[in-house]
């Protein structure tokens, strides 16, 4: 079976075509332009993880919402349980950047950090 990736991990978006035998094991790769692009298509087949990146809210604050994100990626097959999670947590300002959010995120061992700070308003 073939499959196409188009890799993320360095600025260059290489299209890799990949042969796979019956069982998952990649036969054949090409068309990536340094070595993160086997690495990549590795993990997308045995492992597909990505990074969240969303806001929560808060209460009290100069800003209404405060940007978090995953301090690691996450099993992609529970991003969207992630971002609902997410969505009902409401923070009260202050707000410190690389405050944890939500620790153990889905008792994955990853916390969801914040990214800026967000003081208490006037």
């Amino acid at each position: 079976m073939e499959r196409k990736f188009i890799c993320i991990r360095c600025p260059q978006g290489c299209e890799i075509i990949t042969t796979l035998d019956g069982h998952g094991v990649i036969t054949e790769l090409t068309g990536n332009s340094c070595k993160l692009g086997p690495e990549y298509v590795k993990q997308e087949i045995s492992d597909p993880r990505r990074t969240l990146t969303t806001t929560v809210m808060v209460e009290g604050g100069t800003h209404p919402l405060c940007p978090v994100w995953s301090e690691k990626p996450v099993p992609k097959d529970r991003v969207m349980e992630l971002a609902a999670a997410l969505r009902g947590i409401k923070l009260n300002a202050p707000v410190e950047i690389n405050q944890i959010v939500l620790a153990n995120a889905l008792g994955t061992g990853i916390n969801v950090i914040a990214s800026r700070s967000i003081h208490g308003g006037i």
